[in-house]
C-alpha cells in the first residue's frame, strides 16, 4: 500500500524552508518528494490519499519533556492515554521524565516503560532515566545499564540535583555514554514552602512566594558546570527574564549549553493565579509580564532551543483542594501547538522556526530520530490546519486527567492528522482522507 499526501506545504525547519511537494510512503518510509501533480496514482485501490490542500506538512512534533505517571500513578495518565494525547497534539514522539514510583533508575523499570509503550503502539516514547539513585541526589545511578536498556537522556526532572559535586560527576559521567544531562533547576533552600511566583500577586494573595532567583541561581550554576566539564547541560523549563538572559551569555561564550521552555511561560503570568485557580499552579511558577517577553525574545533569538510541555497530569484528588495544598504541574500535549502558532501569528518566530523547537532542535539535543522530511527517512509525519478555530473543551482532551488553565479557550491551529512510521495514527475530523 502507497500513501499519498498530496496538495500540502511541506515546512523544512532545518534549512526553514516552505515548498509545496507531494508526499509518497511506502513501507513506513518516504519514498518520493513530487511536484504536485505529476504522480499519478494507479488503479486497483493500491493507493491511499491524504488531501493535504491548505495545510502545512511537517516533521513529526517531538515532545522532549513529558510526565506519563506510569508506573505507580495509572490513575493520573498511563503510557497508552498519554500517547493518544500526545498523538492528537501533533506529537509522533515523547521523553518521558523518570519520576515515576517507582523511580525510572533502574534497567527494569526502563524496559518496562518500553514495553509498555510497545504495547500502546502509538506514538515512540524515549525514557529518560534517573540521574541519582531513587532522585535522592546522593549516588548516581548505572549510566551505561540504562542506556543500553532503552533511555535516551538523564534527569532528576521533578527534583533538583543539589550537590554541585554530585552533578558534576553526573555530567562527566553522562559524557562517557554520550548521554544528554537535562537539568531541573531548583534551589530548593529559597523555594521553600513557595507555591507561586513570589511578586505582587503572591502579596495580594497571601500565598508565598517562589521568586526567580530560585531558578537563576541554579542555571548559573549548570551553565558553569558545562563549561569546566566541556560537555552539554539542557537546562529545562526556563521561565524567568534572568534565566534567558545567562543563557544568552553563556551561549555567547561558546558554553555547551541548550534550553527548553513550556507553551504555558510565554502564554500566561502570575495573574492567571488570581482566583486561586490550582489550574495556574504549576513549578516553575508563572512569572511576570517581563519574564513572558523575555522568554518571546529568547525564542526569536534562539536563545531557547526547544519548546516542550512538561506535560504533568493530576486527578481532582491533587488539584479541587486549597491551592496551598494542590499539586504542580497542567498537562499540555494538546495545546502546545496552537499556543506556539500564535507566537508565529505574532512575528515572535517564522513557522519553520516554531517548527524546528518542536521537532528537529529536540531531536539534535536527544540523538533521536526524526525532525525530517527526507527521501528514505521513516515517514513521522503531522499535518496542521492553520487556520482551524475551536474552542479547547474537556471533551477534546485526551489525557486521563483534565487539569489545564487552557480550557474553554479559543484557539487557532490544530494537528490534523498525525503519522508514524507511515501509519496514522491520529486523525480528526477536520481531515477525511480518501481511498
Amino acid at each position: 500500500m502507497i500513501t499519498w499526501i498530496k496538495g500540502g506545504d511541506i515546512i523544512d525547519p532545518r534549512l526553514g524552508t516552505q515548498k509545496k511537494l507531494d508526499i509518497l510512503i511506502s513501507k513506513g518510509r518516504i519514498e518520493k518528494l513530487l511536484t504536485p501533480g505529476s504522480f499519478q496514482p494507479p488503479g486497483g485501490g493500491e493507493v491511499k490519499t491524504v488531501d493535504a490542500s491548505g495545510m502545512f506538512v511537517t516533521p513529526g512534533l517531538i515532545d522532549m519533556h513529558v510526565h506519563f505517571r506510569e508506573p505507580g500513578e495509572e490513575y493520573k495518565e498511563t503510557i497508552a492515554s498519554g500517547s493518544t494525547a500526545a498523538a492528537a497534539g501533533g506529537f509522533t514522539a515523547v521523553a518521558c521524565m523518570p519520576n515515576t514510583n517507582p523511580v525510572n533508575d533502574s534497567r527494569s523499570v526502563t524496559e518496562f516503560v518500553l514495553e509498555r509503550a510497545r504495547k500502546a503502539n502509538v506514538v515512540r516514547l524515549y525514557p529518560v532515566a534517573a540521574i541519582s539513585k531513587g532522585q535522592k541526589g546522593e549516588s548516581l545511578t548505572e549510566f551505561g545499564d540504562l542506556k543500553r536498556a532503552g533511555a535516551v537522556a538523564v534527569s532528576d526532572d521533578g527534583r533538583p540535583v543539589t550537590s554541585s559535586e554530585l552533578m558534576r560527576r553526573a555530567i562527566e559521567y553522562a559524557r562517557f555514554f554520550q548521554l544528554p544531562v537535562i537539568s531541573h533547576c531548583q534551589d530548593l533552600s529559597l523555594s521553600s514552602e513557595g507555591v507561586m511566583h513570589e511578586g505582587s500577586i503572591s502579596t495580594r494573595l497571601g500565598l508565598s512566594g517562589i521568586p526567580a532567583a530560585t531558578e537563576e541561581i541554579m542555571v548559573v550554576r549548570d551553565i558553569l558546570l558545562a563549561k569546566l566539564t566541556g560537555y552539554p547541560v539542557h537546562i529545562a523549563h526556563v521561565s524567568t527574564e534572568g534565566s534567558v538572559a545567562f543563557i544568552r551569555r553563556a551561549k555567547g561564550e561558546g558554553i555547551p549549553v541548550t534550553a527548553e521552555t513550556a507553551p504555558h511561560y510565554f502564554s500566561l503570568d502570575h495573574t492567571a493565579v488570581i482566583g486561586y485557580d490550582t489550574n495556574a499552579k504549576m513549578y516553575p511558577p508563572l512569572r511576570e509580564s517581563k519574564d513572558v517577553d523575555a522568554i518571546k525574545r529568547g525564542l526569536s533569538e534562539g536563545v531557547i532551543d526547544v519548546i516542550a510541555t512538561d506535560h504533568a497530569p493530576h486527578s481532582p484528588l491533587e488539584k479541587d483542594v486549597e491551592f496551598d495544598k494542590a499539586s504542580f504541574g497542567i498537562i499540555g500535549l494538546q495545546t502546545a501547538l496552537p499556543l506556539t502558532l500564535d507566537l508565529v501569528r505574532e512575528g515572535v518566530m517564522d513557522l519553520p522556526g516554531a517548527i524546528a523547537k518542536l521537532s528537529c532542535n529536540p531531536a539534535a539535543i536527544l540523538n533521536t530520530k526524526g525532525g525530517v522530511i527526507e527521501e528514505g527517512k521513516e515517514a513521522d509525519l503531522t499535518i496542521i490546519d492553520l487556520n482551524k478555530e475551536y474552542v479547547f473543551t474537556e471533551e477534546r482532551i485526551k489525557s486521563k486527567s483534565h487539569n489545564s488553565p487552557f480550557i474553554g479557550v479559543k484557539m487557532k491551529g490544530i494537528a490534523v492528522l498525525t503519522m508514524v512510521k507511515g501509519r496514522i495514527v491520529w486523525e480528526s475530523n477536520e481531515l477525511n482522507p480518501g481511498s
